[in-house]
């Protein structure tokens, strides 16, 4: 958790850059990881300057060459613990023509940390405005991994609170229940094709970190943490810069973050790749067939956004992979022949495990759109017995645009701090979704169709005739009885309910009189 204090010096920064003239939240997010990136190299190479003088050996790994770049200026000028006590104008200069051309070096020779820095630029001309940031950036404590992690989350927020630009980043609680219930494993190889930030990959690191802690322990799991377990694809490249950043800042070493098109690729070099798939991608409506993968196009023809991805997550699936994916309710009930044959093909070729309907308020206030999450099993023989549907009525926070938290802090998400008392639970059904959840193939089997979940066996689905997958296909209304009472004792409650009227109209004329 980040401290008042740390919040309010981000705050600052924050209005720092727009009273500058960069109003634009995207933009400023992108500026910061620039500069977050460049102080990230001087740390490392500080590290590196250490180990080698306590180990009285020369330096493995120098990020900042020795002598003097093409335009004669010290490389040891370029380290943000030597330009920060430059003056401002100097600092401009310094960091304007002689940084970001380095950062854009390191893009080219194609580093883990500078991949994502080939067309990096500086985006304002202000050295005042430079200089202030970097020296509030330089007072932010961010030795520890787990700050840097919060530092940079908190900034990724306000994109989420800029209107327009909220559509990149999942609630971080929803994402957080998506994890806790696939529990992603120290073997998993973890995909995110529509990664925008990598909130999921992120997520998925953190958890790994609280519940596998011995991985680390291990060098083979180690490595392939920090190497290969993680994968995100966005053809956007801010969104790539910032992902990237979100996982270093994470302590992922070397996420593979790529520019991919996952609807227009054919996906033949990472077909069977993944262990796990947790995305939310982006729903825009239509593709051409040209531009769309024709290996896709061969498990549903359709041109439809929402579908593809389904298509695309069981091609990049191994099997026995599983994947919890969020959908636009229509991928449940559409009725196009491409809905229903892919409908067909999750309950009758592989093993659809669940059905979580969530709030329609859950992105507001930049969508309104009703989502569910679906959670299944590439198997490619079959294997549903039956679904399980859960209705998520409230996620701790105002279904409205304000999304105001309903609950304290530590009572929130899907793995609140704090218990839940009686009546909180119905201000945020996280934690029983995850509570239920483990519970789906055993007492959940025997809960009414009025309960909030339940499960609906194979055949009932099949016998819809369209696999429809829609709660309210299958949930019911609770109706109370009420006992009625007979004709004479209805009359005689008449009659006395009269004789009290008339006393009381005698009385008053006694009164009166």
């Amino acid at each position: 958790m980040l401290t008042g204090e740390i919040r309010n010096q981000i705050d600052q920064i924050w209005n720092a850059f727009w009273s500058g003239g960069v109003s634009n939240p995207l933009s400023v997010i992108e500026q910061i990881t620039y500069l977050l990136f460049i102080k990230r190299l001087d740390d490392l190479h500080t590290l590196e300057e250490s180990k080698a003088e306590t180990l009285g050996i020369a330096m493995e790994r120098r990020i900042f060459p020795e002598g003097n770049d093409e335009k004669g200026r010290p490389y040891a000028d370029l380290r943000w613990s030597r330009f920060k006590n430059f003056e401002p104008r100097e600092m401009m200069v310094v960091v304007d023509e002689h940084v970001f051309p380095f950062l854009r070096t390191l893009g080219e020779e194609g580093s883990s940390y500078g991949r994502h820095m080939r067309d990096a630029r500086l985006g304002f001309s202000n050295a005042a405005l430079l200089a202030k940031t970097v020296e509030m950036l330089d007072k932010i404590p961010m030795e520890n991994r787990d700050t840097k992690g919060d530092v940079y989350e908190y900034m990724l927020g306000k994109i989420a609170s800029a209107g327009q630009n909220g559509q990149f980043r999942t609630p971080r609680h929803i994402i957080q229940l998506m994890v806790e219930l696939v529990e992603p494993t120290p073997d998993d190889v973890i995909c995110d094709p529509a990664a925008g930030t990598c909130g999921f990959l992120v997520a998925a690191g953190e958890y790994l970190r609280e519940q596998h802690a011995a991985l680390f322990r291990n060098e083979k799991q180690r490595k392939h943490f920090h190497e290969n377990m993680f994968h995100g694809y966005d053809f956007d490249p801010t969104m790539l810069r910032i992902g990237a950043m979100n996982m270093t800042l994470h302590g992922v070493e070397n996420a593979k973050v790529i520019n991919r098109d996952s609807l227009a690729q054919d996906h033949a070099d990472d077909a069977g790749t993944y262990s796990l798939v947790l995305a939310n991608p982006p729903f825009a409506g239509a593709l051409d067939y040209e531009a769309t993968a024709k290996d896709l196009q061969q498990i549903v023809k359709t041109r439809k956004t929402e579908l593809l991805f389904i298509a695309l997550f069981l091609r990049i699936l191994k099997t026995g992979g599983r994947a919890a994916v969020i959908v636009p309710d229509g991928v449940l009930f559409g009725s196009s022949k491409a809905h229903k044959e892919l409908r067909r093909t999750l309950v009758e070729d592989h093993k659809l495990d669940a059905v979580i309907k969530l709030p329609s308020g859950v992105f507001r206030p930049y969508a309104g759109v009703s989502t569910a999450i679906l959670m299944f099993t590439k198997t490619g023989v079959g294997g549903t017995d039956h679904v399980w549907f859960y209705d998520v009525q409230a996620d701790g926070y105002s279904l409205d645009d304000k999304r105001n938290p309903l609950l304290p802090p530590e009572k929130l998400g899907a793995t609140p701090r704090e218990t839940l008392n009686h009546g909180e639970d119905d201000k945020n059904n996280l934690p029983d979704v995850r509570a239920r959840w483990k519970n789906r193939n055993v007492e959940e089997q025997e809960n009414p169709r009025t309960a909030q979940s339940f499960c609906v066996p194979k055949a009932e689905i099949v016998a819809t005739g369209s696999y429809d997958l829609s709660l309210n296909r299958y949930s019911e209304v609770e109706h109370e009885e009420h006992e009625h009472d007979s004709p004479k004792d209805i009359i005689r409650e008449i009659r006395e309910l009269e004789a009290e009227i008339a006393n009381g109209l005698s009385g008053l004329e006694e009164m009166l009189g």
